[in-house]
């Protein structure tokens, strides 16, 4: 190991308001970039918030971390076959060009919502990308549950 290489983690925090332009290319904030050049971000379009599916962006050891969970199920659990599948066909690897940007998937984009602009949260080991709109609906409904949320720490 190069001993000038960081294993510090990328921790994804704060919340960012992008553009997106016509090809669909969103900039990914300098601090949230992969530090090695080529390396792979996993984008899957994610169903289960009420407000609507949003894209889920997750770094390769958390990619590698949601394969072994689903692996890890029982093979008895109907569930893993729907997750793999469903993980599978609505997933796609991408890496960032030169300025810094991804390209969303136009199926996926719109799935998601995301025209013009979009709301990149982070969360902490990954960061999800939403519609402005349903951001808006998403940050309304996480501060009504983040005091019972915060309890659970305690």
């Amino acid at each position: 190991m190069d001993l000038n290489e960081t294993t510090e983690p990328t921790y994804y925090n704060s919340l960012f308001r992008h553009g997106v332009d016509e090809k669909r290319r969103v900039q990914i904030p300098a601090k949230w970039r992969p530090v090695k050049p080529g390396t792979e971000l996993t984008l899957i379009l994610w169903p289960k918030a009420k407000e609507g599916p949003c894209i889920n962006v997750l770094p390769p050891q958390q990619m590698a971390k949601l394969v072994r969970y689903v692996d890890a199920m029982a093979n008895s659990d109907s569930s893993k076959g729907v997750l793999k599948r469903f993980i599978g066909s609505e997933s796609v690897q991408v890496t960032l060009d030169k300025a810094g940007r991804i390209c969303l998937p136009e199926k996926m984009a719109t799935d998601a919502g995301i025209t013009g602009e979009a709301m990149l949260a982070g969360c902490l080991d990954r960061f999800e990308i939403w519609s402005t709109e349903r951001w808006d609906r998403v940050k309304a409904s996480d501060s009504v549950m983040a005091q019972e949320a915060f309890k659970l720490m305690e």
